[in-house]
């Protein structure tokens, strides 16, 4: 069983960028069956922050923040000026009152992936570095999501209940964070390597759930915007390039960079949550504004893909170099 369960967890992660898009799609084809069951969404998901709580304690956010400087830097990245980017670019390819426009700015709000984990540590990033930001976002998010809405979009055009985003976010992302991190704590950081062999593949099953249930919620609505996908397809992808970009360049900046801190800030900015983002968007927007955040999901891991595959290229040619002038 343990050895199974493993397995199976490994397995998913490798074929990610095809299950994950296989969810939506099934999800949208079995609407009227899955539909009853939408309101487990928010159960599912605590699941899954808390099992990816279980890999960090107390000492790594207090490593991270004795270096404020990168996080601070990354959560800007993330959180301002791609926000201001997708407002820019949503209101030129659809006008700033668009519900299409507001999907694309909650993309970027919402935090940071916890899968971007998974891609940093297999290019060679700083693995401590990312899972602590990636819980340090996700506690900040009740605070985080709703400001940035209001500030770039405003509570009027939206008329959305901030304080119930708010409770939502508390129950569903700090409050399984912080049980995680008490596990990891009180386990002396033995909890996740106990749990693993059951409680990773349960929490990639319920993420292949989150993923069918949230499509099936919006399925209804998709039929009426077929027109408008020519438009909002190459326009979800262009935002998820641009949010890799500003990480690759965007490390730049710092005093301290080196190809870790590159590969690192790469997939932070890079990649969202986009299992929040779609529990926000279907359960306090328009079925228009959650079209851009769940056709990411769809594009967001083969991306991921290519930048890996750019990093690793680059490193290869790298070493070449430094061995031929040796």
């Amino acid at each position: 069983m343990k050895r199974f369960g493993l397995s199976f967890a490994s397995w998913f992660e490798k074929y990610t960028f095809i299950l994950i898009p296989g969810s939506l799609v099934i999800g949208w084809f079995l609407s009227d069956l899955l539909l009853p069951f939408v309101s487990s969404i928010p159960y599912l998901f605590g699941y899954i922050t808390l099992v990816m709580a279980l890999g960090c304690g107390v000492s790594h956010l207090r490593a991270v923040m004795k270096q404020p400087l990168p996080v601070l830097w990354t959560l800007l990245l993330a959180h301002a000026a791609a926000p201001l980017l997708a407002y820019g670019l949503g209101a030129a390819v659809f006008g700033s009152q668009s519900e299409y426009t507001t999907g694309l700015v909650l993309f970027t709000i919402i935090p940071l992936g916890v899968s971007s984990v998974l891609w940093v540590g297999s290019s060679g990033g700083s693995v401590p570095f990312i899972l602590s930001v990636v819980v340090l976002d996700t506690l900040l998010s009740p605070l985080i999501v709703p400001a940035l809405m209001e500030i770039l979009l405003g509570r009027d055009s939206l008329s959305l209940d901030m304080k119930a985003i708010m409770v939502d976010l508390l129950q569903m992302v700090v409050l399984p964070t912080v049980v995680g991190v008490l596990l990891y704590e009180l386990s002396k950081g033995r909890a996740k390597e106990w749990s693993a062999p059951v409680a990773q593949p349960l929490s990639k099953i319920a993420f292949m759930l989150v993923v069918m249930l949230n499509a099936a919620a919006i399925a209804p609505h998709a039929a009426s915007m077929k027109q408008e996908m020519v438009r909002i397809v190459p326009t979800v992808i262009l935002l998820i390039c641009i949010c890799y970009a500003l990480g690759y360049y965007g490390s730049y900046v710092l005093p301290s960079r080196n190809r870790m801190q590159q590969v690192t800030q790469t997939y932070a900015s890079g990649m969202r949550n986009i299992s929040l983002g779609m529990v926000l968007a279907t359960a306090y927007f328009s079925p228009q504004a959650s079209v851009p955040v769940v056709l990411s999901i769809m594009f967001q891991q083969p991306v991921a893909t290519i930048v890996h595959a750019l990093f690793s290229k680059f490193n290869s040619e790298h070493i070449t170099f430094v061995k031929g002038r040796d």
